[in-house]
């Protein structure tokens, strides 16, 4: 697995910390502030990276309202046609140079997702630091290598594919000499219920594929991400929004500032409980061990007398003689006079009266 990917000022690897990325999508309801305003919130709220969406009503779908382009397929966007959609979700390309410096001024990367050749060409020129391949534009090949020639890492989203598109798509960007490769787990739900996410498939996909993975999170709440970087996801995508109750295309599924920073802080201390594969102690378990059990007098004895199991017992604390050795105790005789509350020591058994 090519286990150090860098994007921008971030290095993404097996040991590194989570990459979160708050996606603005068409959050900012096509008024510039308020793009501006969500990149700020994202900073406060703890997120890596902005991402926005390039693409125009025209180059991604057709005007059109016959069948093929009616939105019917039981999502939130139902009733409507592509075109009209995209008339609503679009960022204006004007806005994403400016974004993107306001961005990097909050100490943010700032990358994209391009919906044709066109966006990627416009994107070269802004200097983004990697692409996002959105899930519907997985199954594009030609548009991938496309993508991938331009020699930046490529997060791929997953959500409508099978295990063969996944394949063809990273052949795509291998042919043009491209390793930098991503892929997030992701279910085109919107929003996501639970029982269709299948976190599981995290760490299988990136045996399968040989790279590093991550998710794409549609679901409500943050718990599908903490399971996610518990399974090893380094790469964490949720939609970000001021409020919900603003409305949008994409608010239902979208986290609102201190939601975000509350999935933040989770990941943080997810990746601190991770750690690493380790049985050392710490200092605080060594001394925590003196409460284990160990073998003690439990009765006064004189000496002479013989060892049993009414007067010698496994109990807490742990200062005496591990309790394996209770057989080799049993039936040997005291050296001297014991008192109860002693613990078991060889020292204690008289070998020669035994």
């Amino acid at each position: 697995m090519n286990k150090n990917i860098c994007i921008a000022n971030k290095n993404i690897n097996s040991k590194s910390s989570v990459f979160i990325i708050a996606e603005l999508s068409a959050n900012h309801l096509q008024n510039f502030d308020n793009a501006v305003k969500l990149i700020k919130e994202a900073k406060k709220s703890g997120a890596d990276a902005v991402k926005l969406q390039t693409y125009t009503p025209d180059t991604i779908t057709l005007n059109c309202d016959n069948k093929y382009f009616q939105i019917k397929q039981g999502t939130i966007w139902d009733g409507t046609i592509l075109y009209k959609l995209y008339e609503k979700a679009y960022t204006p390309w004007e806005w994403q140079p400016k974004l993107k410096n306001i961005a990097e001024a909050e100490g943010l990367i700032c990358f994209s997702s391009p919906f044709d050749k066109s966006a990627v060409d416009f994107l070269e020129k802004m200097n983004v630091p990697a692409y996002k391949i959105a899930s519907f534009e997985i199954t594009d090949i030609p548009f991938i290598e496309y993508v991938a020639s331009k020699g930046k890492p490529v997060i791929m989203s997953t959500g409508i594919a099978k295990l063969g598109d996944i394949q063809e798509a990273m052949d795509a960007c291998r042919r043009v000499g491209n390793n930098d490769i991503i892929l997030l787990k992701c279910t085109s739900e919107y929003p996501s219920p639970l029982e269709d996410i299948n976190l599981n498939t995290i760490p299988n996909m990136c045996d399968t594929f040989d790279v590093i993975t991550g998710i794409s999170d549609h679901t409500l709440g943050q718990t599908v991400s903490l399971g996610a970087v518990a399974l090893g996801a380094k790469v964490v995508e949720k939609h970000f929004t001021l409020k919900r109750a603003d409305g949008g295309p994409d608010a239902a599924f979208s986290m609102e500032p201190e939601e975000f920073s509350y999935m933040v802080k989770g990941i943080r201390d997810m990746e601190k409980a991770l750690g690493n594969v380790s049985y050392e102690l710490t200092e605080k378990q060594i001394k925590s061990r003196e409460h284990s059990r160990s073998l003690f007098v439990v009765k006064d004895m004189k000496a002479g007398e013989v060892f049993t199991e009414e007067n010698v017992k496994s109990i807490r604390p742990g200062f005496g003689l591990k309790t394996k050795y209770i057989d080799d105790v049993l039936g040997k005789k005291a050296r001297y006079d014991i008192d109860r509350g002693t613990p078991m020591e060889w020292s204690l058994i008289d070998y020669y009266c035994s």
